[in-house]
């Protein structure tokens, strides 16, 4: 599933509770305010990793922008509880810091056809409470996270059945093949847990007080409701053990948050921001990494004006400066893009998709060249201008205003009117979930990311019946491409398709592309070792946390 701004779930996506690209503590335009240089955009270096760790830590103050709801990601999916629990509870596969994949609780995988997948599962592993991990609790797992009123139900849409077929074997078989299924096992479809348990806390499972049910490098050892939360290594983990003893989680945002990892309140944290680690840009005793990540902002028009005309929303695309947005909105801590979803969703096939998003660079400028303009003027005509404002969507956050702003000088420069239009941040997701909201907008200044490291969990957005095709693209060619990719087990093959899926979603204009966002990684410069990556959402980041030094 993919996941817009404020992440909520959808057949494609699900939304996160803070928006993704929600502002530090800054105001204004001021590049130097942010830390920015007009230059870091063209170079700023994304890297999956940060150098390997020398040294074991005791213990580790992390900070978290929220407190989270749930430890049961089954019933609340919030990135809080998954940043904590990546390192406590261990899925059928694991995504990597390269955003590949591989088997993990699942031992061995064969697709004896192209509609079977049979799991062997791992043997020797233990839950936190001392019980072997068996096939049963496996088969139980996905059953509950198939469950409609689980968070994950949609990713099982396509599961004609799940049984046990062997002591140690789960064999699922579909309704037709499913290239994206092991990916969702990477993530919050492929936790194991503790059947047993689950079943005993009933309700109360995820809540301060219960166990975690989960096997993994760490176990769950406290829980203060607003105040902290506490992981340590557990000591009877089947894999290797972890650098780093002990974790406390706590929470804060905006300037408390940078103020926290200033002082040395904190070791470290991954800033759902790209702007808190430009805050940050001139402490001293602090390091800053940035990974790939599948997250990008982008305009999400719909069909109410003049944006319904694809010609129109080409004419915008050529004619917005990406570059001023990164610099002024984000410290030029973004970087100007081409497509709807960001690098780290290169899972595979990374020099194909590489090469496709330079061949979409003419249609999505960095910055526009007066030939840009001379075209989008063309198509403006050709369409017949609109007579009416096109009406941007927006919050007042500073990131979204000067996005806002930007589209507004752009529509200027072609000859058409723009009025922005700005709600309270805590009304903003409602332009998400309820078409009433967005009932008078034109384009909502968005972002968006995918769960899985595969551009196909982004393109069924621009399906003809995709609640998310908010424009009314239609598309039959367009609609069996997507269907074949998403059917298609060789990632050779479904990387071509892929790529000619994303020409047409972006030739089309179905959502107008403005820039990657990556993972932002902020760490006490005595330390190192975790992804840098989108990955750290899904993969045991603290277990590779330590000193520089031996």
């Amino acid at each position: 599933m993919s996941n817009p701004g404020p992440r909520r779930r959808s057949a494609a996506a699900c939304l996160v509770a803070t928006t993704l690209l929600a502002t530090a503590a800054c105001s204004g335009a001021d590049t130097t305010a942010l830390g920015g240089d007009p230059a870091d955009a063209a170079k700023l270096k994304l890297t999956a990793t940060t150098p390997a760790a020398k040294g074991r830590q005791d213990k580790v103050n992390w900070l978290l922008e929220d407190e989270p709801d749930s430890l049961d990601l089954d019933t609340q999916g919030s990135s809080a509880g998954r940043v904590v629990l990546t390192n406590v509870c261990e899925r059928l596969y694991q995504l990597q810091p390269d955003m590949s994949i591989k088997p993990l609780l699942a031992a061995k995988a064969r697709t004896p056809d192209d509609r079977t997948l049979v799991l062997t599962v791992r043997d020797g592993v233990t839950f936190h409470d001392g019980s072997k991990l068996t096939a049963d609790d496996v088969l139980w797992s996905l059953k509950r996270h198939a469950d409609p009123d689980m968070e994950q139900a949609d990713e099982f849409g396509n599961v004609r059945s799940m049984r046990k077929t062997g002591a140690r074997e789960i064999t699922i078989r579909f309704k037709a093949p499913d290239a994206l299924f092991t990916k969702a096992l990477a993530g919050d479809a492929g936790i194991v847990w503790n059947k047993e348990q689950v079943t005993a806390a009933g309700k109360e499972f995820g809540t301060p007080g219960q166990g975690d049910a989960c096997s993994g490098p760490y176990e769950l050892s406290g829980w203060k409701s607003g105040d902290s939360l506490t992981i340590k290594a557990y000591d009877g983990y089947w894999g290797k053990k972890p650098l780093t003893r002990q974790v406390t989680f706590r929470w804060a945002s905006d300037s408390a948050l940078v103020n926290a990892l200033r002082t040395g309140a904190a070791d470290g944290t991954y800033a759902e921001s790209p702007n808190t680690a430009s805050a940050l840009r001139t402490a001293k005793g602090i390091d800053r990494h940035y990974g790939p990540s599948t997250a990008s902002l982008v305009l999400i028009p719909t069909a109410r004006g003049g944006l319904k005309d694809p010609q129109i929303r080409r004419a915008l695309s050529l004619a917005v400066d990406r570059e001023g947005i990164a610099r002024s909105g984000y410290g030029g801590l973004v970087q100007p893009w081409a497509t709807p979803v960001g690098s780290g969703a290169w899972g595979y096939e990374k020099p194909r998709f590489a090469a496709a998003q330079r061949k979409l660079a003419s249609s999505a400028p960095a910055s526009p060249t007066a030939d840009d303009l001379a075209e989008a003027k063309k198509l403006v005509k050709s369409a017949g201008a609109p007579a009416d404002p096109v009406v941007i969507g927006t919050d007042s956050s500073q990131g979204r205003t000067v996005v806002a702003n930007a589209v507004r000088a752009a529509l200027q420069r072609i000859g058409l009117k723009g009025q922005i239009k700005t709600v309270p941040t805590a009304q903003f997701e409602e332009f998400y979930s309820d078409p009433q909201a967005r009932a008078d907008i034109d384009v909502l200044v968005g972002d968006w990311y995918i769960s899985k490291a595969d551009p196909m969990g982004f393109y069924d957005n621009g399906l003809s019946d995709s609640s998310n095709n908010w424009v009314g693209f239609k598309d039959a060619t367009y609609d069996k491409l997507v269907h074949r990719a998403l059917g298609t087990l060789d990632d050779a093959r479904r990387a071509a398709l892929a790529v000619d899926v994303q020409r047409r979603f972006v030739d089309a204009a179905v959502w107008i592309p403005l820039a990657q966002v990556p993972s932002a990684l902020v760490l006490d410069d005595r330390m190192t070792g975790p992804p840098a990556s989108q990955s750290y959402l899904y993969y045991p980041w603290a277990a590779e946390l330590g000193l520089k030094k031996g």
